[in-house]
């Protein structure tokens, strides 16, 4: 790729609040409840990277194929990958999206497909922006996008803090669990926890149903949760991921014995959960005399 800004590249991340700060120059966007992604546009070359470095183009060809039509020719985007199911966005079928098989990928993009939601720009033609003012970038990404359609959008952006406050209260199915707050003069910091982002509290018991890698070393990135309903049947609710190195390496002791590590390629290691007799869950499958999992208590959601 000639771009002026080449892969690997660690996204900004961005500090938990509970309260929306106040301030007379902020921005506020909604936080999306999906899969972090940097977008590398190269003509016709398009990398889809995870938050850690995973490529993802090939389970979200609708997406990839969406950035080739873009009208700017280089390009690096960050964004959120979500997606749609009966009208809402389904975060399992977001999960389920990640499947080996190139026959199943092809049928869920049709069943299931997805959106990228754009909201910084970190290079476009031969200029690296990620120095300049994040006002400049969101120009520059409002520029490059012009008027999309269903496949790419472009985040909503305000500096209504009452408006703002609206996403904190959405509903599950918006897909916003959240609201990120920005700084407008900021410039782009890879891999630091520059920004803000405000959730409400709440906790729930979950089930542990799985865990996923770092992509680079044998620890612990994130925990899968799950709830079971009145009939016993267990769904994914969610994952737990901001922990410290040494909690990685304590959770890694903790469930790497109750688990399998799958023989493909895969994002994630299953884990039985307790009193789950053996069955599938979103598309792993677990036998009937697997150890019992453990369970998290009070986990923040």
């Amino acid at each position: 790729m000639t771009l002026a800004v080449h892969p690997p590249v660690d996204p900004m991340l961005a500090r938990l609040v509970r309260t929306l700060p106040a301030g007379p120059e902020l921005v506020f966007e909604p936080k999306w409840d999906g899969f972090r992604c940097l977008s590398f546009k190269d003509h016709t070359d398009i990398d889809l990277r995870s938050r850690n470095q995973r490529p993802l183009g090939r389970y979200f060809p609708e997406v990839v194929d969406a950035f080739r039509s873009l009208p700017v020719d280089r390009a690096v985007f960050d964004g959120e990958l979500m997606v749609t199911k009966a009208g809402r966005f389904d975060f399992t079928a977001l999960l389920a999206r990640l499947h080996p098989a190139a026959t199943r990928v092809q049928r869920l993009r049709v069943e299931t497909p997805a959106t990228y939601i754009a909201f910084d720009m970190l290079a476009v033609g031969d200029d690296d922006l990620r120095a300049f003012p994040f006002a400049d970038r969101r120009k520059r990404l409002e520029s490059a996008l012009g008027v999309r359609g269903s496949v790419i959008a472009l985040t909503p952006s305000t500096a209504d803090a009452d408006a703002a406050a609206t996403w904190l209260h959405a509903s599950s199915g918006s897909g916003i669990d959240g609201v990120m707050v920005k700084d407008p003069a900021a410039p782009y910091q890879p891999g630091k926890r520059a920004m803000v982002k405000v959730k409400e509290a709440r906790t729930a018991d979950c089930v542990v149903a799985g865990f996923r890698w770092l992509p680079d070393r044998p620890e612990v990135s994130s925990l899968l949760l799950g709830l079971f309903d009145h009939e016993g049947h267990l769904h994914h609710v969610g994952v737990a991921s901001s922990f410290s190195q040494v909690r990685r390496r304590e959770l890694l002791h903790d469930v790497c014995p109750l688990g399998e590590r799958p023989r493909r390629a895969s994002l994630a290691t299953r884990v039985r959960p307790r009193g789950w007799g053996g069955g599938q869950v979103d598309g792993c499958r677990w036998p009937v005399d697997a150890r019992d999992g453990p369970r998290l208590g009070a986990a923040p959601t």
